[in-house]
Formats: C-alpha cells, sequence, structure tokens
C-alpha cells in the first residue's frame, strides 16, 4: 500500500469516526441502501447452511438486526476500521472487529455470508473484492451496495459554477465492479443500479446531512480554501435548478446492487 493510501484512508477514518455520534440520525439514505440490498437478495441466499456472516464496514451496525432474522443461528462479525462506528453498535451477540476490508483477519473460507452495504465505494474494488473471495466458502454469497459514478451529481454539478476545485469524490461505474468481480473469481449472480434520494428543505440542511454521516469529500483533490460569501451565494443559486416541484432540494446517490457467488 503506498504513503498516498494510507493517508487517505487516514482522513476516511477520521471523517467516520468524527460523525459516529451524529451518522444514526442523519443516515436515511444508508438505511434505505440496507432495506434495498435485502430485497435485492432475497432470491439469492448461499448454497449451504450460513455459520458465519460478515457485516464489512459495518458502520452503526444498522444491517446487523437484519442478518439475523434472515441467518438465525448464524454467528454475526461486525467489521469496521472506525473504532467509534462499532462503539455505537447496539445489537446483542455480535462480534465486533475493527479491521480494513481490504486486509480482513479472517482465514481462507471462513464465511458463508459477506455482507456490505455503502462501504466499499471508499476501497480498492480489486483488493475488496479479492479479500471477500479468499474468505467466502465454496458456494457463499458477497452481497453488497456501493455507490457509482452519479452519486451526489447536483451537488458536483453546482460548484463546478464556482470553481474548477473537486469537491464529490469520483467513484468507480458498475461495468468497474463487475470486471473486478470477474477477476477476484466471483460469480455475478445479479447486479443492478438505482437512484436513492436524500431531500431537504435547503442546501445548508443538505450538506450537513453528508457531513453527518461522514461522506464529505476526502483525498488529493478536495478544497483547502474557504468558499467565501460569493461562492455560497453561487453554489446555492446553481443548486436551486435541481430544486423539486413538492419544494425540496435532492441529493442524488447512485445505488450499486451486487450478488456476487464465490464458485463451489
Amino acid at each position: 500500500m503506498s504513503a498516498n493510501d494510507d493517508t487517505r484512508k487516514s482522513e476516511i477514518r477520521r471523517a467516520f469516526g468524527r460523525a459516529a455520534s451524529t451518522y444514526d440520525n442523519a443516515a436515511s439514505v444508508q438505511r434505505a441502501a440496507v432495506a434495498r440490498l435485502f430485497a435485492f437478495t432475497r432470491a439469492l441466499p448461499p448454497a449451504m447452511p450460513v455459520r458465519y456472516t460478515l457485516d464489512a464496514g459495518c458502520g452503526t451496525g444498522q444491517a446487523l438486526p437484519g442478518l439475523a432474522v434472515r441467518f438465525p443461528h448464524a454467528h454475526r462479525i461486525a467489521l469496521d476500521f472506525s473504532a467509534a462506528m462499532l462503539a455505537h453498535v447496539r445489537t446483542p451477540g455480535v462480534l465486533p472487529v475493527c479491521a480494513d476490508i481490504e486486509r480482513l483477519p479472517f482465514a481462507d473460507a471462513a464465511i458463508e455470508l459477506y455482507w456490505s452495504s455503502l462501504a466499499l465505494q471508499w476501497c480498492d474494488p480489486a483488493a475488496a473484492l479479492a479479500e471477500a473471495a479468499r474468505v467466502l466458502r465454496p458456494g457463499g454469497m458477497a452481497w453488497i451496495a456501493t455507490l457509482g459514478p452519479r452519486t451526489l451529481y447536483e451537488l458536483r454539478t453546482a460548484f463546478a459554477t464556482v470553481d474548477e476545485d473537486s469537491h464529490v469524490i469520483d467513484f468507480f461505474p458498475i461495468s468497474h465492479w463487475l470486471a473486478a468481480a470477474g477477476d477476484a473469481g466471483l460469480i455475478v449472480a445479479a447486479h443492478a443500479r438505482e437512484p436513492l434520494h436524500d431531500l431537504a428543505a435547503d442546501l445548508r440542511e443538505l450538506l450537513g446531512n453528508i457531513k453527518a454521516i461522514g461522506a464529505r469529500s476526502v483525498g488529493d483533490g478536495r478544497r483547502r480554501r474557504t468558499l467565501g460569501r460569493q461562492g455560497w451565494q453561487l453554489l446555492q443559486s446553481a443548486y436551486e435548478a435541481f430544486r423539486l416541484p413538492g419544494g425540496m432540494l435532492p441529493a442524488t446517490y447512485d445505488l450499486i446492487l451486487l450478488a456476487l457467488r464465490k464458485p463451489a
């Protein structure tokens, strides 16, 4: 791993650590993604009894109760690289593990169900899916929700009227994830792409929601100078073009859903 990768991961970890106490109150999109992923995978179970489920990038553990219902006899592992997020997991009977999705601390073929909702977009797809494939038993499934390139496109478009800085992270398209899955030796059982929307009365509230879940822009291209009053007014004015007929401002999340199977 390069020094730049280490620095970026440290910044992401700090961002989510700061957001841990506000995450659940602002995470409507994350809850919707969990629900969509459960519905998407209902007819795609692992090919054997499930002894272990792994929630990779569990955050505060929103998916854990649903995994308990789906697999009532399985041991549940909650993994996140933010200790602050793990401290907010309140689901009983769960083993918390603070570790990196790209470096899972588990033996080969150790689990039957790998779950990850809105975490892998912060990772290198090749590294994350290679680790998922390694720890899955043959016949096991990986159920993944991640984000595509149209995520926060409204914000990207509005900021383009202010300056040329990078304010929104460029996420990978679904074709990249499908290719990475194949390279990792995983079979794509199903995939889909659909939008999720966060809604707010004004731009300040919308940006506050993004900050509250830790999903701020991190990386070499982010702005390092303040926006200023004039810049803020330009940004607000540009974002008004996206206001919905009902009066709310949207922030779009480009949801990618994947069901991957490890060959038996």
